[in-house]
């Protein structure tokens, strides 16, 4: 009876003492649960700091709408020098970079040959001019024997005949001696237009055939910016509108102005050609890219800057602060365009004078508290619509 009862207190004792290790181990964990809690509220708690330039306001703005436009600069006159007779090259000293004057002579090609084709030309039309001088004295005497009656007609007319022959003959003469001094003065290549040399495609010494390209010549004075567009954006533009270009290598801003738009659309892309000539291309460069905007109209609308709206939830969306809180609000784009050198868009969803954070500090937990440094915007913190719904906060 005694071994039956010590046994049955020894399973209730080992009930307890695991019942009490149980208990302990839930104890911790809750423990455990509770304090990552606590870690996450405050976490969630913590205070943003934003600075006044962190916001900006809604506001209603006058917004400068255009097209993107970008290709490289060329300019509008430009020249190739071209051999127009084979023979060796000599003469040439200009170089890239090299600025020449319009009918400035830059190369020669080898003129012996030429000049001897022209003295041979020259003499058979001294020869062709002395056969016209026997042909008219022939004439001149058989004409006064046939008025003595000494010759018959038949012979005055053939006399007449070689005289004309000899006056053919000297103008061909006279026509191959033109085309002879016309070679020799191919023999001068001359700059067409005044610029500034681009390329040397030949060297001095080398033998270059009838329309080898010698040197290229580019006209800085006046550069144009070549821009694909396509059919729809090409039906609001029209000659005479200004554009902004940021042109590579240089920090300021460069005017334009379309100039021509192509009437025809291109093959297979069906896009347009529009062409803008730069206002001021002072120091800027043939083939340098640009890119900017084209203006084509203006707009007046409820506008924040277009990096303030965030896509990376399924509806585009904006932080706001309100009640000195994050807020998210969903939103509907409109229009686009400049306002004081800043690409803006127009928004529906959000109040004027909303205080927007601005996209440069990504995304904020919504209800996170917010704290600005320094002196505060202007105006009171706009409270939240009545009965707006907030939108769910991103993951963090």
């Amino acid at each position: 009876m005694n071994r039956r009862v010590l046994r049955w207190l020894a399973v209730a004792v080992a009930v307890l003492v695991l019942g009490a290790g149980l208990l302990r181990v839930v104890s911790a964990r809750k423990e455990q649960q509770e304090a990552v809690a606590r870690a996450s509220q405050q976490k969630a708690q913590a205070v943003v700091e934003l600075a006044p330039s962190d916001v900006v306001r809604a506001q209603q703005r006058e917004l400068s709408q255009g097209l993107p436009v970008s290709g490289s600069l060329r300019a509008v006159n430009s020249a190739a020098v071209k051999a127009r007779a084979a023979g060796e090259l000599q003469g040439l000293t200009v170089r890239e970079g090299d600025a020449v004057r319009a009918g400035q002579l830059v190369a020669r090609i080898d003129a012996t040959e030429y000049q001897a084709r022209l003295r041979q030309a020259q003499q058979q039309a001294d020869s062709a001019r002395s056969q016209i001088d026997i042909a008219q004295r022939q004439y001149d005497n058989n004409k006064a024997l046939m008025d003595q009656g000494f010759i018959s007609r038949s012979a005055l007319d053939t006399s007449l005949n070689n005289l004309q022959a000899a006056q053919a003959n000297h103008k061909a003469a006279d026509a191959a001696v033109d085309l002879a001094r016309k070679a020799l003065d191919d023999t001068q290549l001359r700059a067409p237009i005044a610029g500034v040399v681009s390329q040397r495609l030949a060297q001095p010494g080398e033998r270059v055939g009838v329309d080898a390209r010698v040197i290229e010549i580019v006209d800085l004075g006046r550069l144009e910016l070549e821009a694909t567009l396509s059919a729809a954006d090409s039906m609001d533009v029209r000659v005479g509108q200004q554009a902004r270009l940021q042109v590579e290598g240089s920090s300021q801003p460069v005017a334009a102005r379309v100039a021509r738009i192509n009437p025809s659309a291109q093959a297979g892309s069906r896009s347009v050609l529009v062409y803008l000539t730069i206002e001021n291309g002072a120091g800027l460069r043939q083939g340098l890219f640009a890119q900017g905007t084209l203006g084509i109209g203006q707009a007046s609308a409820l506008a924040i800057p277009l990096s303030a709206i965030r896509t990376d939830k399924p509806q585009p969306y904006v932080q706001l602060v309100e009640d000195n809180r994050i807020a998210h609000r969903s939103v509907q784009t409109g229009a686009r365009g400049q306002s004081e050198g800043e690409l803006m868009a127009a928004v529906q969803g959000i109040a004027p004078g909303a205080l927007v954070i601005k996209g440069n500090l990504g995304p904020l937990r919504e209800g996170t508290p917010v704290r600005f440094t320094g002196s505060l915007l202007p105006g009171p913190l706009p409270r939240p619509a009545e009965g707006a719904r907030p939108a769910r906060s991103p993951s963090p």
